[in-house]
């Protein structure tokens, strides 16, 4: 059975005092959740002093981004091996914001992911659609692409370790919204798509995450899906208490 997996992404928010606060107030609130796994991706200043305060919880941390090169001199970049010295074991790859503002391809993105694996961290690989996109009917082909550039070469029992996320990024702080329904159908179609590459049994295991603007007033809709395994949260982490009841929407 595939993890059931809620993993908040708190983007370049909150200073160290305030990231240790909130870290404090979901481990407060974690008791109550049974069966799901919970992660933090807080800014890469944060890393060292969460997987401290996370060593002896279920928690797991997470990092929002790596460099896709493995050492050298790219001031200001940070590689697998530092995120994997202070504790980390997840990182998030390809975000819809990376793409967008720092103009990240899917062959960018591939380097990571291979970096990341070797690393033995597990990349939370992202992948969506815009607007335009989705208003034209391109969705399934800009989703099909994306997958077929980011996972290039990676191989079946390399793929097994990845998780997935959706974002429709037309959905995120626009004022629309993706139905049940529709993060369903890309979530099956992702999943079809990850059939024919790698095969039924690997498929049927891989956790695929919903990034659309997932909330406590929404998640218990979103996670009825079969093919939905949890969600990629932004602000609504950013909240602890809504944080933990998005996860007790299983």
């Amino acid at each position: 059975m595939r993890k059931k997996i809620v993993a908040g992404n708190w983007k370049m928010n909150l200073t160290i005092p305030e990231g240790e606060k909130l870290v404090s107030e979901i481990l407060k609130e974690s008791g109550l959740i049974k069966d799901t796994l919970l992660i933090v991706a807080p800014p890469f200043t944060h890393l060292a002093n969460v997987s401290i305060l996370l060593k002896n919880s279920s928690i797991k941390l997470s990092a929002q981004n790596c460099a896709d090169k493995d050492k050298g001199a790219f001031t200001g970049e940070v590689s697998v091996s530092m995120i994997k010295s202070t504790g980390t074991e997840y990182v998030i790859i390809g975000h819809s914001e990376r793409r967008a503002y720092y103009s990240e391809t899917d062959q960018i993105i591939n380097s990571k992911i291979k970096l990341a694996l070797n690393s033995g961290l597990v990349p939370i690989v992202c992948c969506g659609e815009v607007l335009n996109e989705r208003e034209s009917n391109k969705h399934f082909d800009v989703v099909s692409n994306q997958l077929k550039g980011m996972f290039d070469g990676i191989k079946p029992d390399e793929f097994k370790k990845i998780i997935i996320a959706y974002e429709p990024v037309w959905a995120i702080g626009t004022g629309k919204t993706a139905s049940p329904a529709q993060a369903q159908e890309m979530h099956k179609f992702i999943r079809e798509n990850m059939k024919s590459a790698y095969g039924a049994n690997i498929a049927e295991n891989i956790s695929i995450l919903y990034g659309g603007s997932c909330k406590s007033s929404n998640a218990k809709e979103l996670f009825k899906n079969a093919d939905v395994d949890g969600g990629l949260i932004g602000g609504a982490s950013l909240d602890a208490k809504e944080f933990i009841e998005i996860a007790k929407s299983f």
